[in-house]
């Protein structure tokens, strides 16, 4: 009989580990970002940021909760949008006239560093 109770006990912890873990992965999805970025994105984001925030081990989390943020706030569309008008509004001639010339183009470009600048505050990066 000792033995049985013995087999029993590893089955129930076995069953409530894994029950546990289901809850807490369920807590973490509910607190994942807004929108659903394509990793791929996230990656590009996180090594850029990481580039020019000092090339540490302390930038990849910072630089992976900012994405996380601005994921909360704009949904892919609208990121890709505001980040391309914001990366090309510097280029000079007639090729870059409609990355800042435009109203909207003016509007995503701040929109988009407006999102930036308070996700890297929140995440500790200046």
């Amino acid at each position: 009989m000792t033995m049985q109770r013995l087999c029993h006990s590893h089955v129930r912890a076995a069953l409530i580990g894994t029950l546990s873990l289901c809850a807490l992965s369920f807590t973490l999805r509910a607190d994942s970002p807004a929108h659903d970025y394509p990793t791929l994105a996230r990656v590009e984001y996180a090594q850029e940021c990481i580039a020019s925030h000092g090339r540490k081990l302390a930038s990849l989390y910072q630089c992976a909760c900012a994405i996380d943020r601005i994921a909360d706030s704009l949904s892919y569309d609208d990121f890709v949008e505001a980040s391309t008008f914001a990366k090309y509004a510097g280029l000079g001639g007639e090729g870059g006239a409609i990355f800042r010339d435009s109203e909207h183009a003016r509007s995503m470009a701040k929109l988009y560093r407006d999102t930036e600048s308070a996700a890297l505050r929140s995440c500790g990066i200046n």
